[in-house]
């Protein structure tokens, strides 16, 4: 729901004011992440916020605390929103093992290598925060959870597994982002590196 949107009057009233909680939320991180592109992270406080999203001040205190609160939620949510986008469109489409493997690399190497997006700027804003490496551990643990999804219908390992390497690729997949970003790999030799270890390992 666009800013727009949420300041149109139905009937009198402003849609704003009819929407639940989680649609609240939605509203609030969509906007959020509209001011890191449009304006850049300096321009992220709780106050710019509501007042672009057309609420008040308290609204938003409430639902994320204070800027670190802010920054956290909408780090978690754009990770977790592109994750499961993947996951559903490559698992609904239930393409042969090679394409889905082939995906699978090319997604990973991809996002983790993106230092133009809006998830890597508001990691930059986070920098050196206790938050930022714990959700990080979080999220790391969610992509375990989309590769074992994902693969599932590739492989005949059983489940406790197939979760195993898993989370040995999660952490192979980490180390070859990172040696792209050093410079010390392409990020098409890095893809190419990283399909071949899922290949062999499921």
């Amino acid at each position: 729901m666009t800013d727009r949107q949420i300041r149109q009057k139905t009937d009198g009233r402003s849609v704003s004011a009819r929407l639940s909680k989680a649609e609240r939320r939605h509203q609030l991180l969509t906007t959020a992440r509209a001011i890191v592109r449009e304006e850049g992270t300096d321009r992220l406080s709780l106050g710019h916020l509501a007042e672009r999203a057309g609420v008040s001040k308290p609204v938003a205190y409430d639902h994320f605390g204070d800027r670190s609160g802010l920054l956290i939620a909408l780090y978690r949510w754009i990770d977790t929103e592109r994750m499961d986008t993947f996951r559903n469109g490559l698992v609904s489409r239930n393409p042969a093992t090679v394409e889905a493997i082939e995906e699978l690399a090319t997604a990973y190497i991809g996002c983790a290598t993106d230092t133009s997006g809006d998830f890597h700027a508001v990691g930059a804003a986070l920098a050196g925060s206790d938050e930022k490496a714990d959700v990080l551990q979080e999220l790391l643990d969610q992509a375990v959870d989309m590769f074992v999804t994902v693969l599932a219908a590739h492989s005949s390992l059983a489940p406790s597994e197939l979760e195993r390497r898993s989370i040995g690729l999660i952490g192979a997949g980490e180390a070859l982002s990172t040696a792209v970003l050093r410079g010390r790999l392409s990020k098409a030799d890095a893809t190419g590196t990283f399909s071949t270890m899922i290949a062999r390992c499921i």
